[in-house]
């Protein structure tokens, strides 16, 4: 099924709309409380506790929000998450110079954030024919790479036109009106968790093993992707003759991204999905490599396309395998879990890249390399475990 038959399906368009414009401050967040913080005249080390703060809270409060979307249900959780979350940005806004202030509504903004993502991709099975959902999840991988591209420079222009502080009520709106969206939609409003799984007690969808190796894998290519942000800034500062600048190595990233997502969408597969994903990260893993080689800047132009090529493709069939292995009424959980652990990844690929820098750029590159490397390498040698229980029965 085509890109066009899907987004004349009831009530696609209207989940993607509302999906990308709440997701929109997720891509703001950590540059605005950056700009706001600095413009208030606060010190960097407490710029780096505020990111810091809401970056871990943001990993906390998925799980968990998830969690509660899987027992109550959709709606109620979007829009109080959402309002919370505003609240966080407003306390951010109103006192960005405080010292208790900032941190906290940054950890609000981070805990609160509304589960967009993981609802979304648990109301896909419901919304389109299981003939179409491959497509629905590419699109949905596609549309990602957008906001890493979007969230920046919607910050920079309205820092650029207004303030800081008018980029944080931005955010906050944004939330609010993307949840109001999905949250109001019959999909959403009528979707339930099936019956949870006896097995799945405390630890919810982590009881899964090939669940737990699927989201490490996948946090390899987390990390390669923060890694590669700070490869391509520096990269860029130590060619300041050349085009193109960091900015476009990773827009450049991102553009092949969502068309290799569309591509992989677009595209009728034989393998299952367990397989794809292996095969895929494995893909990713190869065309980051040529970074190790750091030519000059326009071939370096080319290596960050095809070095982006490979994300969201894997996102895509990631985003099915997850459903698949996730023990049932947990699924929007089990989302929640892969946003966490992808970011978790970045983070930690993008200080540890930072930490090199200074060492060389050849270290960074190999930095950049090693995350999905090791990531793909742990899928391809537990491929077997990434398989349903129900498909390995019937094999």
């Amino acid at each position: 099924m085509g890109y066009a038959a899907l987004l004349r399906a009831p009530h696609v368009t209207r989940l993607l709309v509302g999906t990308l414009i709440g997701r929109l401050p997720a891509g703001m967040t950590a540059l605005v409380i950056a700009l706001a913080l600095r413009e208030a005249g606060a010190p960097y080390s407490r710029i780096g506790l505020a990111t810091a703060a809401y970056a871990i809270a943001a990993a906390v409060g998925g799980p968990v929000l998830g969690r509660i979307v899987d027992l109550t249900g959709q709606p109620r959780v979007l829009l109080a998450s959402a309002t919370l979350a505003g609240g966080g940005y407003a306390l951010l806004a109103l006192a960005p110079g405080s010292a208790v202030a900032a941190p906290l509504g940054a950890a609000i903004a981070g805990l609160c954030m509304p589960p967009l993502e993981p609802c979304l991709r648990s109301l896909w099975p419901d919304v389109v024919e299981e003939e179409q959902l491959d497509t629905a999840y590419a699109f949905d991988s596609a549309s990602q790479q957008i906001l890493y591209v979007a969230g920046p420079l919607a910050v920079a222009g309205i820092a650029a036109a207004f303030s800081p502080s008018t980029a944080l009520w931005t955010a906050a709106a944004l939330g609010l009106i993307g949840s109001l969206v999905v949250a109001t939609t019959a999909p959403a409003r009528q979707w339930q968790a099936p019956p949870r799984a006896e097995s799945a007690g405390l630890l919810g969808p982590l009881r899964s093993p090939g669940l737990v190796l699927l989201l490490v894998g996948l946090s390899g290519a987390g990390w390669t992707v923060g890694a590669q942000a700070v490869l391509f800034i520096a990269y860029a500062e130590r060619h300041p003759g050349g085009l193109p600048g960091g900015g476009t190595l990773l827009a450049l990233a991102a553009l092949a991204g969502l068309l290799g997502a569309l591509a992989y969408g677009a595209a009728s597969w034989k393998a299952d999905t367990a397989t794809r994903t292996w095969v895929l990260a494995v893909v990713m893993a190869v065309g980051s490599l040529p970074l190790l080689l750091l030519p000059g800047p326009l071939p370096m132009a080319a290596l960050a396309f095809v070095s982006g090529l490979g994300l969201a493709p894997l996102l895509a069939a990631a985003f099915v395998l997850v459903a698949e292995l996730a023990p049932a009424g947990t699924v929007t959980e089990a989302f929640a879990w892969l946003v966490t652990l992808f970011a978790t990844g970045n983070a930690a690929g993008s200080a540890t890249s930072g930490l090199l820098v200074d060492t060389s750029l050849q270290a960074v590159a190999l930095c950049s390399v090693a995350g999905i490397a090791l990531g793909g390498l742990l899928l391809l040698a537990t491929r077997s475990r990434l398989r349903p229980a129900r498909v390995v029965l019937a094999a």
